[in-house]
């Protein structure tokens, strides 16, 4: 097939699937559902395009896996989830070591499946998946400190199931002992985490002193910094996903150049990164061969729906509350349970195995699969529900004011950046005197390093900054005003660059 013919099928795909954004957000679901259905509709029980490679899903998927976190840490606040983190961190580790015991425990007992195959399959459905959670929780009216678990512990619980599902996945050594698996994975995510508390500061800095020629460089900048992250944690032998998830926190929450622009473009890249690997597993999947792995998917999903996950919330709360570091009550643990949504974090951990060649791991991809449409289906649109029941909604209650750092396209209103040149007949000037129109002001005032507010009788001097903002329509206005003022001084005419009738 030409480059040109994929390109038109990309570009259809894509446009469809935004399209179908809105339909999944008004029925509650993750969306991941559609985009994973669009993936069926092109392979070979639809369209027929063949896809049958796990090495390559397994590569494009991680690094997808990485962008989205990316994205999950550069938009999460950091106040939002400080006090959740003791409690994520938990779930994140002890619990995914309940929930890993738990299922391998009743898939090997009920299914009879032998211990390395049924740990894998635990493994690899303990991990949260942060763009399932993100999709349905940023909708739902929680108490901060309940959302901030969830979020906070789907970008944590990624890095310790990656470690736990490769160990289990080299086929020519023994299954690991559980000191080797907390050495390992200790060592991993202590790299990780080194990286991160190195790279993200680091990183901050240097944006803040770097003056970048074009303002869209600040948010390529800004990913490719968590992307060394993930690379040189790897490189090192440890956790890129912690790397690249921390060193996105870090630079989300620290004070840089054009923010809003960096969310707005991160958001854009995770989403088209979430569309083409949901679409890319859809093409991976067989529907053909599926029917054989139904029931055991559904045995397996409804052990961890309804035993596992349950059993690693409580183990959880009990330790947090043991060390006071939290309290949980029975109806938070109740609605965590629930809401430990699955999306596409488990079907790529489901083909690291398959692309190491483990016996029968199309088998446990294809369980996998349905577990995670079967249950998403179940959990996402019921969540709102459940939240009511359980009393932990809360509806009518003040919520947290949405701030953007600049949001003045919504407001129709541009932000000016003027510097007064050494000779400009602006100094000297008082602000009043700069006559701008009535929807235009001069809002801040830069003057040797320090910040203030202006009243109409702060006189300018040479190499101010001045920060203002206007109107759309009347910009051109301002900007002519200004360097009238610059050149004629403050008795030049109303029109006219250089200050002439």
């Amino acid at each position: 097939m030409k480059l040109d013919v994929w390109l038109l099928l990309g570009a259809v795909v894509v446009i469809a699937a935004i399209a179908s954004v809105r339909v999944a957000h008004r029925s509650g679901l993750p969306s991941l559902l559609l985009f994973l259905g669009f993936g069926f509709l092109l392979g070979e029980s639809g369209f027929g395009i063949p896809f049958d490679d796990p090495m390559i899903a397994q590569q494009v998927g991680l690094g997808a896996l990485a962008l989205i976190l990316a994205e999950g840490g550069l938009t999460t606040t950091w106040s939002h989830v400080r006090k959740a983190v003791p409690t994520a961190m938990a779930l994140a580790t002890l619990g995914v070591a309940v929930s890993i015991v738990v299922v391998a425990l009743a898939v090997q007992g009920l299914l009879g499946a032998d211990w390395r195959t049924a740990l894998i399959l635990g493994a690899v459905l303990a991990s949260t998946d942060a763009a399932a959670v993100f999709s349905v929780l940023r909708r739902l009216p929680l108490p901060t400190r309940l959302s901030g678990i969830l979020e906070a512990e789907s970008g944590f619980n990624d890095a310790p199931t990656v470690i736990v599902v490769v160990l289990l996945s080299q086929t020519g050594k023994p299954v690991p002992n559980v000191g080797e698996f907390v050495m390992h994975a200790t060592m991993e995510l202590a790299i990780g985490a080194a990286v991160a508390g190195l790279l993200g500061p680091a990183g901050a800095y240097a944006l803040r002193r770097v003056a970048l020629p074009a303002s869209g460089l600040y948010p390529i900048a800004v990913l490719a910094l968590t992307f060394v992250a993930y690379g040189g944690a790897v490189l090192m032998h440890g956790s890129g996903f912690l790397a690249v998830y921390l060193t996105a926190l870090i630079l989300g929450n620290a004070r840089l150049p054009h923010r809003a622009a960096t969310r707005g473009f991160a958001e854009g890249a995770a989403w088209l990164a979430q569309i083409g690997l949901f679409v890319m597993l859809g093409l991976l999947a067989s529907p053909l061969e599926m029917p054989v792995d139904v029931v055991p998917g559904l045995i397996a999903g409804t052990v961890l729906v309804l035993l596992a996950r349950p059993l690693s919330v409580i183990a959880c709360a009990f330790l947090v509350r043991l060390a006071r570091l939290d309290d949980i009550d029975w109806r938070e643990q109740a609605f965590l349970s629930w809401a430990g949504l699955r999306g596409a974090v488990p079907i790529v951990l489901a083909t690291i195995p398959w692309a190491a060649g483990v016996g029968h791991a199309e088998h446990l991809f294809n369980q996998v699969f349905v577990i995670v449409i079967v249950f998403t289906l179940l959990q996402g649109p019921t969540l709102p529900y459940v939240a009511r029941v359980l009393g932990v909604a809360t509806e009518g209650e003040a919520r947290d004011l949405d701030v953007e750092s600049a949001p003045l396209e919504q407001l129709n209103a541009d932000l000016l950046q003027v510097k007064v040149p050494q000779g400009s007949l602006l100094h000297g000037v008082e602000v009043f005197e700069l006559r701008l129109p009535v929807d235009a002001a001069v809002t801040l005032i830069v003057r040797e390093g320090r910040t203030f507010v202006p009243t109409g009788t702060t006189r300018l001097r040479s190499e101010d900054q001045l920060l203002v903002v206007t109107t759309a329509s009347c910009r051109e206005q301002v900007e002519r005003r200004l360097r009238a003022v610059s050149r004629r001084g403050k008795l030049a005419g109303w029109y006219g660059e250089r200050g002439m009738e």
